[in-house]
């Protein structure tokens, strides 16, 4: 048996098929791959056995090449513990803390062992272990890291914030104004999604994915739905396809737009602030005028799309969005043409190419840094596989960089929605998406507006999932941000984290 398996995007294949290499030969594996260039996308653990009563785990590596477009799937048996990936791979960095939580096996060695959505064991679950009150866990109860010495001083910020926000908590260790290191606790907003998908597909399960990150509805909506159609072996009609592409340019188009108000409001400088809040609002009008919904809730099924666009609509769309893509334009660039915006943006928060590659930065981040790393061009599914955008990459890794790739993809969004609105065959827009193929597995990977979306799924003989794995943008991305704010002044904090603009539901499921 070869020592990977190598897939598409969108591709399935049998349980049997997944290799098992022995520990060594896995980690060694992992390795070679990282230091090709190859990139971690995914690193976790299920169960060794369907019945899930097994005291083996089964680590799963999926690991990704942008030059070959391949997903190379590889795999080893576990119980308590196994030498940590971490030291010598970054990019694993999160990953092996989420396996040490979830399955309470320890990656011997791991730099930086804690919790980060603060659970119990799926492992004590399944033996019935004390669940007592004197066992329970809470969000950020932990060791936070601290630095001592003449002058240092610790700021503790959240996990309630000033204004509508999701929770998160972070600990700034500081000498005057400088921040000499930040930690960030999350797990506030842990809801068991990923075991509440067991069993499924149900009546359940599309709204799991239409809330799972309520501002990319689309992105996971997508996903989820093209998992199913590669289990299910359903053909998805061409004009579902390009209308699945133009809500999710929207919904790109919306949050880079607002992202890049928030941006501008963060440094004072109200007249692109006060601009792109209204902005966002248009373009998510025109998402609410292809099915009823501002987030697109309820556009994206299985099989397809549940609403069709006639050639009315359609202009009417291309009609509202040149006007709103001018305004737009005319917004962001009173940004650039500000000495005290650039002052701000230029050299803050910044993030070097191999910083980003060491830890695995996906989407607005890593193209921030140079990288020129996109799925929608690398690992194409769905419309992309006939229209594509160019990659939108800057150099700096600053906050500058992080605000300008959103700009450039926001006029690329605009064109590609265009250009797709124009081109809609006369199909159907649902197939019949039948019952899911047994013993399976498969992997999806979707260029949401933060970054690569990936799911993965396992079906029991039954045709149900008996473990699927959701893989937001955030948990790539997170730890970017902790290493932009080394050195920089603590008021800069609120200015990069807007730059990166992380969610807290989407990392913690």
């Amino acid at each position: 048996m070869s020592e990977h398996l190598s897939l598409f995007n969108g591709q399935t294949a049998s349980r049997e098929s997944l290799p098992q290499l022995s520990f060594k030969r896995f980690r060694e594996k992992i390795l070679e791959q990282y230091l090709s260039g190859s990139r971690l996308i995914a690193l976790f653990g299920i169960p060794a056995d369907e019945g899930n009563h097994s005291s083996t785990i089964l680590l799963i590596a999926i690991i990704t090449s942008s030059d070959s477009g391949k997903i190379d799937v590889f795999s080893t048996p576990v119980s308590d513990s196994y030498p940590a990936i971490t030291a010598d791979c970054p990019q694993a960095h999160w990953f092996e803390r989420e396996i040490a939580e979830q399955w309470g096996i320890k990656p011997l060695g791991h730099p930086w062992l804690k919790p980060i959505r603060f659970h119990h064991s799926y492992r004590k679950e399944l033996d019935a272990w004390d669940r007592s009150p004197d066992s329970e866990i809470l969000p950020s109860v932990t060791d936070f890291y601290k630095i001592f010495g003449s002058n240092i001083h610790e700021v503790a910020v959240g996990p309630v914030h000033a204004g509508v926000i999701e929770p998160g908590h972070f600990r700034f260790q500081c000498s005057g104004e400088e921040v000499f290191h930040l930690e960030i606790s999350l797990g506030f907003q842990h809801r068991g999604i990923e075991r509440a998908l067991i069993g499924g597909p149900n009546a359940k399960t599309t709204q799991f994915f239409q809330t799972l990150a309520g501002d990319t509805t689309i992105g996971h909506s997508t996903a989820y739905c093209e998992l199913i159609e590669a289990l299910a072996d359903c053909k998805v009609p061409a004009r579902a396809q390009i209308l699945r592409g133009i809500a999710l340019e929207l919904e790109r188009l919306a949050n880079h737009t607002g992202d890049s108000g928030a941006l501008a409001g963060d440094v004072g400088f109200l007249p692109t602030a006060s601009f792109c809040g209204r902005l966002r609002g248009d373009f998510l009008n025109l998402s609410a005028l292809l099915c009823g919904s501002r987030f697109g809730r309820g556009m994206v099924r299985p099989g397809g799309v549940t609403f069709d666009a006639d050639s009315e609509r359609i202009t009417t769309l291309l009609k509202r969005l040149e006007p709103v893509a001018k305004d737009t334009e005319g917004a962001i660039k009173l940004m650039w043409e500000s000495p005290s915006v650039m002052a701000r943006f230029e050299n803050t928060g910044v993030v070097s190419r191999k910083s980003a590659i060491d830890l695995g930065l996906t989407g607005v981040a890593a193209r921030a840094c140079g990288i020129e790393s996109d799925t929608r061009y690398d690992f194409p599914s769905g419309v992309y596989r006939f229209f594509q955008t160019p990659i939108s990459t800057w150099n700096t890794g600053d906050v500058f960089a992080r605000a300008y790739v959103r700009w450039l993809e926001i006029k690329r969004s605009v064109q590609f929605i265009s250009d797709l609105a124009k081109s809609l065959p006369q199909t159907s827009v649902m197939s019949e998406c039948g019952t899911l193929s047994p013993n399976m597995f498969g992997v999806t990977m979707l260029e949401g507006w933060r970054g690569e979306i990936c799911h993965i799924a396992f079906t029991d003989p039954n045709g149900k999932f008996s473990y699927y794995k959701v893989i937001d943008p955030s948990f790539h991305n997170w730890s970017g941000l902790a290493l932009a704010l080394r050195n920089q002044e603590i008021s800069d904090f609120p200015l990069c984290n807007k730059s990166f603009n992380l969610s807290y539901c989407g990392h913690d499921l």
